[in-house]
């Protein structure tokens, strides 16, 4: 009855870190999402005491203006720090789910070929 105790807690084991991994991942999605919308939604930027609208950071329309200040207030930092955040999040957590997965499958694979042996003998 060891073997039984000790595949139930290599299973929880691997559900478990299948679960930081999902949750890690969701993590990863949710700064994606934040990229997104710092990227694609309109922004204010002041400079002079005034504050004027600029559209998106995705758009180049504001490249033609001259006199238009928008385009050296966006905050480049800010978006990349937010992808380069993002990207060890995503990875480790693909790790973590994969090898949570894996553990759990050749926990049921293990216990699969012990009932098949078992029954055949």
């Amino acid at each position: 009855m060891r073997s039984l105790s000790y595949d139930i807690e290599f299973r929880a084991r691997a559900r478990r870190t299948q679960g930081w991994g999902l949750g890690l991942l969701a993590v990863a999605g949710l700064m994606w999402i934040w990229l997104a919308v710092l990227i694609f939604s309109p922004y204010e930027a002041e400079w002079d005491g005034r504050s004027k609208d600029c559209v998106s950071r995705w758009t180049s329309e504001n490249l033609h203006n001259s006199d238009s200040r928008c385009v050296n207030e966006r905050d480049w930092p800010e978006l990349l720090a937010v992808l380069g955040g993002s990207v060890p999040v995503a990875v480790v957590g693909s790790v973590l789910y994969t090898s949570g997965s894996v553990s759990h499958r050749m926990a049921e694979h293990l216990a699969e070929v012990t009932r098949l042996t078992e029954a055949s003998a």
